[in-house]
């Protein structure tokens, strides 16, 4: 099985395969994640996004990485918090597995993740988090495609937060 790596950083750094964006529907830059993303990979990022002409809640789509040092990127649409009424969880889930399923389709073997939907979206970060990592553990358990997946949280308070749960979800508490 694939081993999971928790990282403070800057996901825009990372020399992975590919990079998870937390894209909003249109593809074409936010704030958070998705602007550092896309002011990292240049304009050509936007270009080949606006070709792509969006991606619904719950879906990813995959593009090159073109300035960033990752290869390429798998924007990733997280759904908005309205409660956990909504089907949330279950978009959020499935956000982590088409990216992984993605990667694993273009023969990619390395991949990083933000904490998709838990900026503006507004989505709990502890639960958001522990349905990430279930939700990746559970696919690397099914698929033997990837060799590394990388959490990458921003600060230091998430990162901290972030390796807590994942001990917690790890050691079957």
């Amino acid at each position: 099985m694939a081993k999971m790596h928790i990282i403070q950083g800057d996901i825009t750094r990372l020399q992975v395969d590919a990079i998870v964006n937390a894209a909003n529907s249109s593809l074409l830059g936010g704030g958070g994640v998705d602007g550092a993303i896309h002011r990292a990979a240049g304009p050509e990022l936007r270009e080949a996004c606006s070709k792509i002409g969006g991606c619904p809640t719950g879906e990813a789509r995959i593009t090159p990485g073109f300035r960033l040092p990752a290869r390429y990127v798998i924007h990733a649409v997280g759904p908005v918090w309205h409660g956990g009424k909504r089907g949330e969880a279950d978009l959020l889930a499935s956000c982590y597995r088409q990216s992984l399923q993605l990667a694993a389709d273009h023969g990619l073997r390395q991949i990083a993740f933000p904490a998709i939907s838990t900026g503006a979206y507004g989505y709990p970060f502890d639960e958001a988090s522990r349905i990430a990592i279930r939700t990746v553990r559970d696919w690397l358990q099914a698929h033997d495609k990837m060799e590394e997946v990388y959490f990458v949280l921003y600060s230091d308070a998430d990162y901290q937060r972030f390796q807590q749960i994942f001990q917690e979800e790890t050691q079957g508490r």
